[in-house]
């Protein structure tokens, strides 16, 4: 990553010459606005950070003019207490963020981090399931069906301008699926900012996507924009949307209502104009059933849905997605990527992958370290697994797996169950019974869950509420015996 630092201060620009360095950085050096410009024109830097007070150019004319030319260019810019106000106003104009002079080393880097991951959002291409697997771009990987569906809605949303609500388990790649979408938009030359809504705490995140004023709360010592105000003509994307407060979540929804917000601790109306493309792994439906989640917001964000297939349900994607993933990282650890024996590649396709693609990745990166480019084979990639999973043996003797200190999966509990049905069932009926006891089940859940309430019950189900009275005529389900509603 190439970073552009201006300071007219000699020391300071030693400083970060050696800083940056030391991080593996490549850092180019400039003492003014005016010598910065042919700079940024002949190094195409990845992130620019300047001080805003030069002498010469006025630091916001030199912004404004530097954005202008490089519109997803991050800039950071650098202050003196003294024109923190100027400082804001830049951020207000398009700014990645700023940093009080003096500043600790440990918070420009992370600040440098952050910014080099808005960096690879917007200018790492993502490419769809390309012929000839690279390791210089991102890729959605895979010719099944579900995956063609999700190229065929990436391309009929991509220039609409539309909200979108990206939806998948863990590990699917909705957020390449967002990064696409907006590298094929309208707004592909303005920012992409995202923001992890499950990793910012909840009494930060509503001015980390707001902002807020000085004193709007303790520790506010100065005005701060939010994503959605320096996002001002491009896009957020909203990562686990289905994690955000109820109270976050009034004011997301008034953003796509009316395109307005106020920071946190002011009245002053702010206008914006951006897209919204969103993403979660939960199931909506049954969070607004339970109270957690808004159905108003949920209808706004539901604009067009992309479902991102599990892993398993597209198994014959497996192979080439595995080929991937091997080019990836023989290129990053400098052998020839190897060829996996047919033994391998056939505990490959039949793993579970609770993990979907992110898991694939990790295992063929371990299973790639422990061979170190000699042919894979049954044993490397089982061991692979092995990593990231512990076999646990209950005292009934029962398989069960999970991943180091997480519950066991789903997978695995089912697996017993299925085994001790076997265990005291047989004969012609047990399919039959199997599954009858199993929809009775999910059936008398979704109305426990909901409260008795029909509708969302088989809202949660994704059925018709005729079919649903039909199975509670079936199993003899009675509403009113279950919910205690007499």
């Amino acid at each position: 990553m190439k970073i552009l630092v201006v300071d007219d201060e000699p020391n300071v620009l030693s400083s970060f010459n050696k800083m940056l360095t030391g991080q593996g950085y490549e850092t180019i050096i400039g003492p003014d606005a005016e010598a910065a410009i042919p700079l940024l024109e002949s190094h195409d830097p990845d992130l620019l950070i300047m001080d805003i007070h030069l002498p010469g150019m006025n630091g916001l004319e030199a912004f404004r003019l530097i954005k202008k030319k490089h519109p997803r260019l991050p800039v950071i810019i650098m202050t003196a207490y003294g024109t923190t106000e100027t400082a804001i106003e830049a951020t207000k104009l398009g700014a990645f963020d700023y940093m009080l002079k003096p500043f600790e080393p440990k918070e420009m880097l992370k600040l440098i981090e952050n910014a080099s991951e808005s960096v690879r959002l917007m200018r790492r291409q993502v490419r769809l399931d390309p012929e000839h697997l690279s390791s210089s771009a991102d890729a959605i990987i895979g010719q099944s069906a579900g995956m063609q569906e999700v190229y065929k809605a990436i391309g009929r949303v991509a220039q609409t301008g539309a909200t979108v609500l990206i939806r998948g388990e863990t590990g699917t790649g909705k957020e390449l699926v967002a990064r696409a979408i907006y590298q094929h938009s309208l707004r592909a030359e303005a920012p992409l900012l995202k923001v992890n809504c499950v990793a910012i705490p909840e009494t930060l995140l509503e001015s980390e996507l707001f902002g807020h004023e000085k004193g709007a709360f303790t520790g506010a010592s100065t005005r701060r924009i939010g994503k959605f105000e320096k996002a001002d003509g491009g896009t957020v994307f909203l990562d686990e949307i289905g994690d955000v407060p109820l109270s976050v979540q009034s004011k997301i929804l008034r953003i796509l209502q009316e395109r307005c917000f106020e920071r946190v601790g002011s009245n002053d109306t702010i206008q914006v104009d951006v897209r919204i493309i969103a993403a979660t792994n939960r199931n909506l439906e049954e969070s607004i059933a339970a109270g957690a989640f808004r159905e108003d917001l949920y209808h706004r964000l539901n604009v067009v849905t992309i479902k991102v297939p599990p892993l398993r349900d597209r198994r014959e994607d497996i192979p080439k997605l595995a080929d991937y993933f091997l080019n990836r990282f023989s290129v990053q650890l400098k052998i020839d990527a190897p060829t996996v024996s047919p033994e391998a590649m056939n505990v490959i396709k039949d793993h579970w992958w609770p993990g979907n693609v992110r898991e694939l990745e990790h295992c063929v990166h371990r299973a790639l370290i422990f061979t170190k480019g000699y042919p894979i084979q049954e044993t490397d990639v089982r061991r692979a697994l092995e990593q990231g999973q512990e076999t646990v043996t209950p005292e009934d003797g029962s398989r069960m797996k999970q991943k180091t200190g997480a519950v066991p999966s789903f997978e695995g509990r089912l697996q017993d169950l299925i085994e001790d049905y076997f265990k005291g069932n047989s004969g012609t009926s047990l399919h039959v019974y199997f599954m009858d006891m199993v929809d009775k089940l999910l059936v008398t859940e979704a109305l426990r869950r909901s409260r008795g309430n029909q509708t969302h019950a088989a809202r949660l189900l994704g059925l018709s509420r005729p079919t649903l009275q039909t199975k509670m005529q079936k199993y003899r389900i009675r509403r009113e015996m279950q919910y205690g509603e007499e």
